[in-house]
């Protein structure tokens, strides 16, 4: 007796549809999968064994093979557990009715008592089987959420074996589940931080303007308590809200790294701040069954690093071709995965150990060769990659105590729209979503200037010896800053802004 089912598999975000061919022969009871299977599925054996005799039904004393084809594609994940066992009900012609296997596919890890367990990856899976011609999937009740919203595929929702058996015998009606893309847009707007809670900093907040317009990566330094980290979790709340395809697309990398709570879409943008002891594997991603790490969970949104030198050295290098490139490929013996990483980078650092150096309250202690030695941890190829760089000072007591009315992120958050609509409708045959995805191609296209701003970034370029690197930053800015400013052309006190966001490097580094 043989029959054949559909279920899938991931390697990075990608699914592929893997076939599970079940024969039950003659000969002495064994149980046999075959297929390039990891040790997860391996174990699916007894607890496929188990779950369909506490289902109710009677195991076969049979020959029994199991074979996930493609067999050169390496099986991982819990998932295939319903797959295999509803092939061997269907073997055994538990299961009668149902003869539809080529668009149907089966998703979900079995217990012992024969529940259908919520799984990872549910919708990475889902997308994928659609885009291969797959017209229903049956999964874990507790993956309906996730997976309810991606249109022109059935979702059926599976609590356990037996209701499944039933569902494909028409014993037991289940509707397709869907979710209606409305329910999901009611709390988008709120955030626990908001921009009226600074007080004073008008320098930082335009700065943080700015890099909000133009996805542009962005260094703050100042000694403790001046407000770095306080203005720093209040960017998402300034971004604009996320679309429903990049909100899809966030969703998918944390259902892969198995982080989604309420099994629903993620509608706000993701702000993460790793600990300065992070691991590389942890801030890129990796394992041994390679997950996500904390670049692509920030996709779309916010990656903080506080106490930027704390971090180590090596930890810090392994940022740089990811910003660059928007992507991180992670390559392991058996696979070469590569999850998105388009984020905005913040950091935020002291000027030296004691965190005092350039603080007019407080003295710095810390010798001019132990100041030199921290800011070096911070490598000049980094710190080309970062677009703005702003120094802080601690708040004044008279910004403390005013009673002045601060700018809400609801309000900066409109100024930033605007700016982005405008980068949208510019480089809408581009492919480019923002000022800070200008190719050096593009900035010659599109960063034009004004005479008095030309003259302006010659000499500039000639004083402070900017890099190549430098001196594309400095007109995507600037670029930015017109945006924000209605220009088409890029003026004189737009460069000026811009420049002023790059001096800090002159300052301390060289």
């Amino acid at each position: 007796m043989y029959s054949k089912t559909n279920t899938c598999v991931l390697q990075g975000l990608s699914g592929y549809i893997v076939e599970v061919e079940a024969d039950l022969s003659r000969g002495l009871p064994l149980f046999n999968i075959v297929g390039l299977p990891d040790t997860s599925i391996k174990e699916s054996k007894e607890r496929v064994r188990t779950a369909i005799k506490n289902s109710g039904y009677v195991f076969p004393l049979s020959r029994i093979t199991i074979n996930l084809a493609p067999a050169v594609l390496k099986k991982e994940g819990s998932q295939l557990d319903l797959a295999i066992a509803v092939g061997i009900l269907k073997a055994m012609e538990i299961i009668k009715e149902f003869d539809n296997h080529k668009h149907t596919a089966f998703i979900g890890e079995l217990t012992l008592e024969g529940i259908v367990n919520k799984i990872e990856g549910a919708l990475p899976m889902i997308i994928s089987l659609r885009e291969m011609g797959i017209k229903n999937v049956v999964l874990p009740y507790g993956n309906r959420d996730e997976c309810s919203l991606i249109n022109d595929i059935n979702v059926f929702p599976v609590k356990s074996l037996k209701d499944t058996v039933e569902f494909l015998n028409n014993e037991k009606a289940i509707v397709p589940y869907k979710k209606k893309r409305e329910e999901l847009f009611h709390n988008e707007d709120e955030f626990d931080e908001d921009f009226s809670d600074i007080k004073g900093q008008e320098g930082l907040k335009r700065a943080l303007e700015v890099a909000a317009a133009g996805a542009h990566n962005i260094l703050i330094i100042g000694p403790p308590g001046s407000g770095k980290t306080m203005a720093a979790k209040r960017l998402p709340g300034i971004l604009p809200k996320l679309s429903f395809d990049e909100a899809i697309e966030v969703t998918k990398i944390y259902s892969v790294a198995g982080l989604l709570k309420d099994n629903s879409l993620l509608m706000k943008r993701p702000f993460r701040a790793p600990h300065h002891t992070a691991s590389p594997v942890s801030l890129i991603g990796g394992g041994r069954i390679p997950k996500p790490g904390e670049i692509s969970l920030a996709h779309h949104g916010v990656l903080f690093l506080d106490e930027l030198p704390e971090f180590h050295k090596n930890v810090l290098e392994v940022l740089r071709q990811p910003m660059e490139d928007g992507v991180v490929t992670i390559s392991r013996a058996n696979a070469t995965l590569t999850y998105p990483a388009q984020f905005m980078l913040i950091g935020a650092m002291n000027l030296c150990p004691c965190g005092h150096y350039g603080d007019p309250y407080h003295p710095c202690n810390c010798s001019r060769i132990s100041i030199d030695r921290y800011l070096n941890r911070i490598s000049s190829p980094l710190l080309d990659r970062i677009d703005i760089h702003v120094e802080v000072l601690p708040v004044k007591y008279k910004d403390l105590i005013g009673k002045g009315k601060e700018e809400s992120s609801l309000i900066i958050r409109e100024r930033v729209n605007i700016a982005r609509e405008r980068q949208v409708k510019r480089y809408k045959d581009e492919k480019i979503y923002s000022n800070s995805m200008l190719s050096p191609k593009n900035i010659k296209k599109y960063c034009l200037l004004d005479k008095k701003a030309e003259n302006i970034i010659k000499e500039a370029f000639k004083k402070f010896k900017f890099s190549a690197r430098s001196y594309n930053k400095i007109l995507k800015v600037s670029r930015t800053i017109a945006d924000l400013d209605g220009k088409e052309f890029i003026e004189d006190n737009h460069i000026l802004e811009a420049i002023q966001y790059r001096n800090l490097e002159q300052k301390y580094w060289r």
